[in-house]
């Protein structure tokens, strides 16, 4: 039995993409049937739900099952008065209601993942997807979380995400998750585990918090060593139809549920939303909550960032217009990201709102078109705030750069501030656009293995410039700058020439004293304090590290370069 497709413009639809059903071995109350699934979905008004039983089809194909066993009866003639009634029961609500077929896969070291398949992938199939998994054929049917050892998390990723799936982190953050706390696994594995490009989003149970520490806040892309930025969303798992009375951690159907904005209730509709840039087409909902996200405001929070910047104008008079243009390069040449015109990055300040705001997104696509070599596909539409519309505009991160501005002037975004690229940046942009062969052939200029080794030594912060040199020409001082985001040099910057974050290091660095040990604040073993900063958007560190080679200063680190060692000395729990 075919489910209907239903066409539209573009709706906010609810779904539960995280649901257990009796196959699962530890489903609470084992009398309730598919049937009862169905309407309590229905109940919590969910348009799109996924059976996702622990490594098996099981509860999917025992409804098909059923279904069919209906089906049959009714073309012999032989259905009884209350199977018609469940048969007729069951085509309306597959008809009003999207179920996806899935699974939810525990991969080794107990890492769970969500597998979700279009209506049309046969039990068939997907039990042979969960065999090649290495799930043992005897417990394919167990729907068990507990299968032995199966494939690793990277492997379960590509394979279902070739297999058609869409592909989910479950539960991210907490128990069996893979970006969860306190497991004693690298961080080069974590980093990898939720910045595969075969992973489409991540499934988290913090959606309700904000800041620094939420999930949704730390995989936001201006982590420097979590580039991607990652589609978040939010599942019930549950284990049940109602919530649990005595325990308010086992969640009912559509507890903690997500509304998707698409324009089809479809598997490929909702794929396509998971593939694109555009991450305000997915928000937690709450069925207690009468207010949803606003999630310009939210972005307004967090503030202007290497991913993210806001314009209270794109007037051509003023040079407003320009500076959008300038960001859109910036950001096409950095990691891609979202600007906003209409209004500013303080969530203070009211909202301008844009006039005209159609004509106004033709005239900025037509000047990102006519400004921007070579062309960039930027998604350009308008979003309500405040009772206000504004424009968005997402920049995706260009795939041929360097993007330059009247074919001349080439931009990039470091941290909150756009600047023009110098020639060492330019050099690194040109490599990342050329095939990889060339990128393995590239000088060691273009390696963070330029750093001075450190044995057994703290790594450097993760964001800021380091001042590596300096040296005398004729009348002027000439500074290498290292970005410690990605380890790339820059040479020959002046103080005059160089970007704000450049010229703060530099000018900070020339005031030191001549035994600039002296000026530490705090040492902490090799590791020292040189100042502190709190900012709106959080606090900024100059610090300076002891080595066998010297002495290395870092400048304007952010919180989200602070890791290991740094962290007792500046005293932050960041990541």
């Amino acid at each position: 039995m075919k489910q209907k497709t239903r066409s539209a413009a573009s709706q906010w639809k609810l779904a539960d993409l995280h649901l257990h059903t009796p196959a699962s071995s530890d489903y609470q109350e084992p009398q309730v049937g598919y049937l009862d699934v169905l309407q309590r979905s229905e109940a919590r008004g969910l348009d799109i739900i996924a059976f996702t039983d622990h490594n098996t089809l099981a509860g999917y194909r025992r409804m098909r099952e059923e279904i069919e066993q209906y089906e049959l009866l009714e073309r012999l003639g032989r259905l009884a008065n209350e199977e018609k009634a469940r048969l007729t029961e069951y085509r309306r609500l597959l008809t009003k209601i999207l179920v996806l077929p899935g699974f939810e896969f525990t991969a080794t070291f107990g890492f769970h993942i969500l597998a979700i398949f279009p209506p049309e992938k046969t039990a068939r199939e997907l039990e042979h997807l969960l065999l090649t998994l290495r799930v043992p054929s005897h417990l394919i049917d167990s729907g068990s979380s507990t299968v032995g050892a199966t494939a690793d998390v990277l492997s379960a990723y590509q394979l279902i995400d070739e297999s058609g799936g869409l592909v989910m982190a479950a539960h991210a953050n907490s128990s069996n998750g893979v970006a969860m706390r306190g497991f004693s696994f690298g961080g080069q594995t974590k980093i990898a585990f939720t910045q595969s490009e075969h992973l489409h989003a991540l499934e988290v149970t913090d959606l309700d918090q904000k800041g620094r520490r939420s999930s949704a806040g730390f995989f936001d892309g201006t982590k420097p060593e979590y580039p991607r930025r990652m589609h978040v969303v939010q599942g019930s798992d549950a284990h049940r139809l109602r919530p649990d009375p005595g325990n308010k951690k086992n969640l009912g159907i559509g507890d903690r549920a997500t509304q998707l904005l698409l324009q089809d209730t479809t598997f490929q509709a909702m794929k396509e939303l998971f593939l694109s840039h555009d991450f305000a087409r997915a928000r937690p909902y709450w069925p207690v909550s009468d207010t949803q996200l606003d999630f310009i405001q939210q972005a307004r929070e967090a503030g202007p960032t290497i991913v993210q910047g806001f314009h209270a104008s794109m007037a051509i008079r003023g040079g407003e217009l320009h500076d959008v243009i300038t960001d859109v390069c910036a950001l096409a040449n950095t990691n891609g990201g979202t600007l906003y015109v209409g209004l500013s990055g303080d969530p203070k300040d009211p909202v301008l709102g844009v006039p005209n705001p159609n004509k106004a997104v033709d005239q900025l696509q037509r000047e990102i078109a006519k400004k921007i070599t070579p062309p960039i596909n930027c998604q350009v539409d308008t979003q309500e705030t405040k009772g206000r519309t504004v424009i968005r505009v997402l920049v995706p991160k260009g795939d041929d750069p360097p993007y330059a501005v009247d074919d001349n002037k080439i931009y990039v975004r470091e941290e909150a501030e756009t600047g023009l690229a110098v020639r060492d940046e330019i050099v690194q942009l040109v490599l990342r656009g050329k095939p990889r062969a060339a990128e393995r052939a590239a000088p060691a200029a273009a390696e963070p293995a330029e750093a001075p080794a450190l044995a057994a030594a703290a790594a450097p912060p993760r964001t800021g410039v380091e001042i590596v040199g300096s040296e005398e020409r004729g009348a002027i001082r000439y500074f290498t700058l290292r970005d410690l985001r990605n380890g790339n040099l820059v040479k020959n910057v002046t103080r005059d020439s160089a970007r704000r974050l450049w010229h703060y290091a530099i000018s900070q660095h020339v005031a030191l004293p001549q035994d600039p040990i002296k000026a530490v604040v705090m040492w902490q073993g090799e590791l020292g304090l040189l100042r502190e900063q709190k900012r709106r958007e959080g606090r900024r560190f100059d610090l300076v590290q002891r080595s066998d080679t010297g002495v290395r200063f870092y400048y304007g680190v952010t919180e989200d370069g602070i890791h290991g060692e740094w962290k007792r000395l500046v005293k932050t729990d960041a990541e």
